[in-house]
């Protein structure tokens, strides 16, 4: 697999996953994200340090890491070999989830078959484990809604980060044009998967909820993810935004 088939596979799993997001047409469909936001697991094929080499292999670079013991998570910041979208790959530790749904969580993912552990693409292959059942799914979301959301989904993306500048544009006339098109954002810095520094302006857009089969049959209706839209707050800085998404007191040491 080479990157642009990895990204190409990322991209039609998300708009599939999101068809909201997939029509709409407030900038130009070959814009590029600024940032795509990943998650995983920190679980045996799962785990990042398991999915970076291949990453490094597509041609990413990685530039930082931070750990946010609030959220439970190590994300992993990837820079892109040319001027497309960055890589920010949040790992999920289990150590940080309360015994009953980590033990519940590790044994779903253990259920995994074995032809889908392996190969360059673990992230773009959707859920490779059994369905939770509903119980155990609003038990994993009181314990943490990202453990929640990957026993659904699998390792997968789970948003694109969008920056207004190169979309020849600002957040407040996108925000407008976003809600016109239905979407509402939060603009809670700390409201998405990972907290976002202060020097840029920053909104979520939720998706609508999805009507989704869980084990023993039953259908209840989740939201999947979303899409995000940033501004730099200094105009003219060099840096993209990307690489002033997390805040610097969460960067540790890349060992």
């Amino acid at each position: 697999m080479q990157r642009q088939e990895f990204l190409q596979q990322l991209w039609l799993d998300y708009i599939h996953q999101h068809p909201e997001l997939g029509a709409l047409r407030l900038w130009p469909l070959d814009s590029t994200p600024e940032y795509l936001a990943l998650l995983t697991l920190n679980h045996g094929p799962f785990a990042a340090d398991a999915l970076v080499p291949n990453l490094l292999h597509f041609g990413y670079r990685s530039v930082d890491r931070y750990a946010m013991a609030d959220r439970g998570l190590l994300v992993t910041l990837l820079a892109a070999p040319d001027d497309g979208a960055w890589l920010v790959l949040g790992e999920l530790q289990l150590g940080t989830l309360t015994r009953q749904p980590r033990d519940y969580l590790e044994a779903l993912v253990s259920q995994s078959p074995r032809e889908n552990r392996h190969g360059q693409n673990l992230l773009t292959r959707g859920r490779p484990w059994p369905m939770p059942d509903w119980a155990s799914f609003e038990q994993l979301r009181k314990a943490h809604p990202l453990a929640a959301w990957l026993s659904v989904m699998g390792p997968r993306l789970h948003h694109a980060g969008f920056d207004c500048e190169r979309l020849d544009s600002d957040l407040v006339t996108l925000d407008q044009q976003m809600q016109q098109a239905g979407l509402s954002g939060n603009a809670d810095r700390h409201h998405g998967v990972f907290p976002v520094s202060p020097l840029l302006n920053y909104r979520f857009y939720p998706t609508c909820s999805q009507r989704l089969p869980f084990a023993g049959g039953d259908e209840h209706r989740i939201s999947l993810g979303g899409l995000a839209l940033v501004q730099k707050c200094l105009p003219g800085n060099h840096e993209r935004a990307a690489e002033l998404l997390l805040p610097q007191h969460t960067r540790c040491e890349i060992v």
